[in-house]
């Protein structure tokens, strides 16, 4: 049987609700009897897997490699997901390193099947890090099915604090947000940004993004959500606006088929 959450309330009201159950649900989902074949297995095979072929040659190891990631999506992609794990990370020009997604760059480097020094498959504890990864993905999936704005929720409030707790300048770890689609969702929605904004230049989105942020949170810098009050913070803005954004289109969506009703229809040629 598959885990199916229990949302009984959408909007910031289901996100608390979910906060305070979130623990009891967790532990249902990694129990469900698929999840638990399929981690069970990834467990016994994964440190026997030294090449990209060997990994995407199993469909169960991959799905759980790939969700570790949120890249469930990308499961039928076999050639796309080889070039990922087997081009040199050293090149620029590796297809990882190119792509704006950078949940692409982080699974190879984690896999490490390019590295000269061997894959990381082998290492202690690399199974189980993967594995759980996985069975935290897969309950946001679950969740996602029946409320994607309380997914993002999910996956904004566990990316913000490893991002925020992590290495490098304020500039990247923006970056490292800005390249990761459904966390960058999570701030355009909550800061009230149009669809037409990732067509501005890198570095422009990048002065918006810190501007909008400042406004609305009083800082602009990503080292603040490692604060878990700034992070929820974050997570009420988004979610009231897209609660406020879902029912704007609901309107919008009445009144339209109120006029078309209401419309008068054309005389018959026939008169």
């Amino acid at each position: 049987m598959t885990f199916q959450p229990i949302l009984p309330i959408s909007g910031y009201a289901g996100w608390r609700f979910l906060a305070r159950t979130e623990d009891t649900q967790r532990e249902l989902a990694a129990s469900a009897p698929a999840t638990k074949r399929e981690t069970a297995l990834f467990r016994e095979k994964i440190g026997q897997v030294t090449s990209a072929d060997a990994l995407i040659s199993d469909r169960t190891l991959l799905k759980v490699a790939l969700g570790a990631f949120g890249l469930d999506d990308d499961l039928p992609n076999k050639a796309f997901i080889k070039k990922i794990l087997a081009d040199d990370l050293s090149d620029p020009k590796a297809l990882a390193n190119r792509l704006a997604d950078k949940r692409y760059l982080e699974f190879a480097k984690t896999f490490g099947f390019s590295e000269a020094t061997g894959p990381n498959t082998r290492q202690s504890g690399f199974a189980n890090r993967i594995i759980s990864a996985f069975e935290n993905r897969q309950f946001e999936v679950a969740v996602g099915n029946k409320d994607e704005s309380l997914r993002l929720a999910l996956t904004a409030t566990r990316e913000l604090e490893r991002i925020a707790s992590g290495q490098g300048s304020e500039n990247a770890l923006w970056f490292s947000v800005m390249g990761q689609p459904p966390l960058r969702k999570v701030f355009e929605t909550a800061l009230g940004l149009p669809t037409s904004f990732g067509a501005l230049d890198i570095d422009r989105q990048l002065e918006v993004f810190r501007e909008k942020t400042e406004r609305s949170l009083g800082n602009g810098e990503i080292s603040q959500f490692s604060d878990p009050e700034k992070r929820e913070d974050l997570v009420r803005l988004f979610l009231l606006r897209s609660e406020a954004q879902q029912s704007a289109a609901a309107v919008r969506g009445s009144t339209a088929l109120t006029l078309l009703q209401a419309a008068p229809r054309p005389q018959s040629l026939l008169g």
